[in-house]
């Protein structure tokens, strides 16, 4: 896993990207938080890629529970990936509704959601 700290005016966000898969669970997503916390960062880009794909099958749950932990400890979060051909229609509303809220976001490309969370402060 490497991090890389981008710097907007004062707004640091951190992207995590590398190879493998490094939110497996809840406590992942706490550890990760933990992480970046000590940079002084409070935003968060990842990449699908990087993110169990139980994940984004709403019915296991784990997406609510991640995301939960990353509201609870006011951290921004914006996923990188291909979510133009989402099949399933509660995850493409998911999707749509999450990116008209300030907590986290899913884009198609990092521009869009580094973007996001330098215009979206919580």
């Amino acid at each position: 896993m490497t991090t890389l700290v981008h710097d907007k005016d004062g707004t640091k966000i951190v992207e995590v990207f590398g190879e493998g898969i490094f939110i497996r669970s809840p406590q992942d997503a706490v550890q990760l938080m933990m992480d970046i916390a000590a940079e002084g960062c409070r935003k968060i880009i990842l990449h699908q890629e990087n993110i169990t794909p139980e994940f984004f099958d709403l019915k296991s749950r784990l997406a609510g529970e991640i995301l939960q932990k990353f509201a609870n400890y006011s951290i921004q979060l914006a996923i990188v990936g291909n979510f133009v051909d989402v099949k399933s229609e509660s995850l493409r509303a998911f999707i749509i509704e999450s990116n008209r809220g300030r907590h986290v976001f899913f884009a198609n490309e990092f521009a869009v959601a580094y973007s996001l969370l330098i215009s979206r402060n919580i």
